[in-house]
């Protein structure tokens, strides 16, 4: 979620019910301790959290700040870093499939031998003392037939719990997602095991958590999709009902407060490429997002762009002077 899920989103996505932590975008480590303003930047957060209380949103939803490297000594030389600058937990990113991360031996490229996967872990381990240190892996690298032995790998290192993207590093995003396979490995482990991967909807949730077994997920793009979800999920936890279809009108205000946010520190037209970016991870699964972005999808002037989100969908001012003809849900 490179480039995607910063601090201002973070903030909207956990303003309402549904989420119980987060995870930074990665700070890159390659062979040195970075400096501090690398830290505060994927994570503003350090710098407004109180001592003794967790780094979070806001709201007050955890954030864990997520490392991507190979190297076990200049990981762990990081990690103490980030815990100096208050970081109340840590991640390790050996998921991603960027084909840039993965040439220069970062993310996923490390699952195809797992005592790196052990070997990067231990050194955080070591390094974090009490914070507690999570990992992100797939399925294996170009197959799955290291995907046990990578997970084993990471709980052996010392990670606190393991989320599994359901792919190899070679599927990247293509359908299916192996849920069962989650529940494979999470059947050899101590530690939580989380499942990741295609979740868009309730369905997926519901059908994720019975092919894996895993009581937890991990939502990305889905997140993004469907900014509700998470709260949509945990309705249905609770009450076992449906709520209705979120409305064009608070998903276009959702991306209207992103805008605002962060155009107070970003050139306008990096914040129109931004939005476009969220739309464009809407249009697959909301027929009005993918309207407006076909719509949209030249603008360049950021108040114009707005505008064409905010202003009502077709046909709805028609339906507002329509009579009732029918109760939905008799």
């Amino acid at each position: 979620m490179e480039g995607v899920i910063d601090a201002h989103t973070r903030a909207l996505l956990t303003a309402g019910p549904g989420f119980d932590w987060t995870v930074t975008e990665f700070v890159r480590v390659v062979d040195a301790r970075l400096p501090p303003r690398v830290f505060l930047k994927h994570c503003p957060e350090l710098a407004r959290h109180a001592q003794g209380e967790p780094v979070a949103t806001p709201s007050g939803v955890a954030v864990h700040l997520q490392l991507l490297g190979s190297d076990p000594d200049a990981l762990a030389a990081n990690a103490e870093q980030a815990i100096r600058l208050g970081a109340t937990s840590l991640d390790l990113n050996f998921g991603c499939p960027a084909k840039l991360v993965n040439r220069h031996d970062g993310g996923a490229s490390l699952l195809r031998d797992p005592q790196r996967v052990e070997r990067a872990v231990a050194a955080v381990h070591r390094a974090a003392g009490r914070v507690p240190v999570t990992a992100k892996v797939r399925l294996g690298f170009a197959d799955r037939r290291l995907a046990l032995d990578c997970a084993r790998a990471a709980e052996q290192g010392g990670a606190a719990q393991l989320v599994v993207h359901a792919r190899t590093r070679n599927e990247g995003y293509r359908p299916p997602a192996h849920w069962e396979w989650i529940g494979r490995i999470r059947r050899h482990l101590a530690i939580p095991v989380v499942a990741n991967g295609d979740i868009w909807s309730l369905e997926d949730y519901w059908q994720a958590r019975t092919l894996s077994g895993c009581s937890d997920v991990m939502l990305g793009r889905g997140a993004l999709a469907a900014p509700w979800l998470a709260a949509r999920i945990r309705h249905w936890q609770h009450t076992g009902e449906r709520l209705a279809e979120t409305a064009w009108t608070s998903r276009a205000t959702i991306l209207s407060d992103y805008a605002a946010l962060q155009r107070s520190t970003l050139p306008a037209r990096v914040v129109v490429s931004l939005l476009k970016q969220w739309l464009n991870q809407m249009r697959a699964r909301d027929p009005e997002a993918a309207r407006r972005f076909a719509t949209l999808k030249r603008i360049t002037d950021l108040d114009t762009l707005l505008t064409g989100l905010l202003t009502e969908p077709l046909g709805e001012v028609d339906k507002k002077k329509a009579p009732l003809a029918s109760c939905e849900g008799a």
